[in-house]
């Protein structure tokens, strides 16, 4: 099994960063380097070169990382079957899964505490990124399980639908766009706050237009914005711009006034959900049994 030791090294390593490292194991840096150098003297061997405040793995901690990403996977595989012998065998189990901003804030939460609770052997943490940075997180190990939208598909990875979500028009209650029946050819004169680059919500969007022969770089974008609050909170307070965003993410907002969801006739934009998980770790526990215990949970309230 992965000694602790080795534990501090993977997590430095993933990060680069000793620093970072330490905010997310709760340890000193003087713990880490020390564990560090442990390791560098049991090899006999520079795991880390050190340049100022950044580091880079030397070869030798290259394939000591490698192969480390190897041992992992062995060892969640041992502790699966052992869990299908005895199901008494619960050791303590970290999971690291990365979410778009709808599915973190808006979907996973209400499932997690009771999750947990029938889990007490799992830590979990939970990673708030836009779609293209949780698919490379996934690809360079550094989550276990992502939840993602509206990308294209890798042969490397493992894609099981979850949920479908609208993406809707929405406007200020004191944008005079509330009172009007749009189309889609409209929106060559109406103001645009939109999404950054990489989003999965910015990307269904732009598939939704281009079937409509419209292209997003066409029309008149006032404003990019990193994630959906930030986006909301803008479009909430303007009294010129469009944007469109997840209903998940606005349902507050449409019940209580702030935010006013408008009529394009010919455009409708729907995304599609899925986890997504690096291709031979799809049997794995407890990734299976958290994406069918969401997937339960969300398939009684259809």
């Amino acid at each position: 099994m992965l000694s602790h030791k080795h534990q501090i090294f993977m997590e430095v390593a993933r990060l680069l960063s000793f620093t970072k490292a330490s905010h997310t194991l709760f340890i000193s840096q003087s713990a880490i380097s020390k564990h560090i150098k442990a390791l560098e003297e049991y090899y006999k061997t520079g795991l880390f070169e050190r340049l100022g405040n950044s580091v880079t793995l030397t070869p030798s901690g290259k394939l000591l990382y490698q192969k480390l990403l190897d041992v992992k996977q062995i060892q969640n595989e041992l502790f699966q079957e052992f869990k299908a012998l005895n199901e008494e065998f619960s050791p303590q189990i970290s999971m690291v899964i990365g979410a778009s901003t709808t599915i973190s804030l808006y979907i996973l939460p209400p499932v997690l505490s009771v999750y947990l609770s029938k889990n007490p052997n799992i830590q979990l943490s939970l990673k708030n990124r836009n779609s293209e940075n949780i698919l490379k997180a996934l690809i360079e190990h550094e989550i276990d399980l992502g939840v993602v939208e509206g990308i294209n598909k890798l042969s490397n990875i493992t894609y099981t639908p979850f949920l479908t979500d609208d993406v809707i028009p929405v406007c200020s209650a004191k944008n005079p766009l509330k009172k009007q029946q749009l189309e889609a050819k409209d929106l060559f004169e109406i103001p645009l706050a939109i999404r950054e680059v990489g989003s999965g919500t910015l990307a269904v969007l732009e598939e939704a237009l281009l079937q409509k022969r419209i292209k997003l770089l066409n029309l008149p974008i006032k404003v990019r914005l990193g994630g959906t609050e930030a986006l909301k909170n803008f479009v909430r307070v303007d009294d010129t711009c469009l944007a469109f965003l997840p209903r998940q993410a606005v349902k507050k907002e449409l019940e209580s006034g702030e935010l006013v969801e408008l009529n394009i006739g010919d455009l409708k934009v729907k995304r599609t959900f899925n986890f997504i998980q690096r291709k031979g770790t799809e049997n794995n526990t407890p990734y299976k049994d958290f994406i069918q215990y969401v997937k339960r949970h969300y398939s009684k309230k259809e």
